[in-house]
């Protein structure tokens, strides 16, 4: 949603342009544009011509800080969970600390990138995105 928000700026896109172009639930979409909407990350503008675009400078957005804002429970494992009480052998376990550790590396590894720094192939990403939509017609 980001990216095509990218693509689109400063024009405005709307929740249906992503899901066609994309093949994306528009449903789903709308929650997720709630989500970034209230972490700040879209801006969105109501009424007949409405639609979102981004409320940040590309460079500002940092991929890790995306995935911890939309993926709060971003556990690769159940028992990662602080509501996990199933495993027997919880306590002693050293899964859970390697799981974290490798998450936390994830999660530093995407904020070494930015929105910007996605957009780099942006005329050849809005070509791809012209021909989707020539061949839904």
């Amino acid at each position: 949603m980001l990216i095509h928000a990218a693509l689109r700026a400063p024009e405005l896109t709307t929740v249906g342009e992503i899901a066609d172009d994309f093949g994306l639930s528009a449903t789903h979409l709308s929650k997720v544009a709630q989500t970034l909407a209230a972490e700040g990350y879209l801006q969105t503008v109501r009424g007949r011509s409405g639609g979102l675009r981004l409320a940040r400078d590309p460079k500002t957005i940092r991929l890790g800080e995306v995935a911890r804002a939309t993926e709060p429970d971003f556990y690769m494992a159940p028992c990662m969970s602080p509501e996990s009480d199933g495993c027997p052998i919880y306590d002693p376990c050293r899964l859970r600390g390697v799981l974290s550790q490798a998450s936390e590396a994830f999660l530093a590894e995407l904020n070494r990138s930015t929105l910007a720094d996605l957009m780099e192939k942006r005329n050849a990403m809005l070509v791809r995105i012209e021909a989707v939509r020539a061949a839904q017609k």
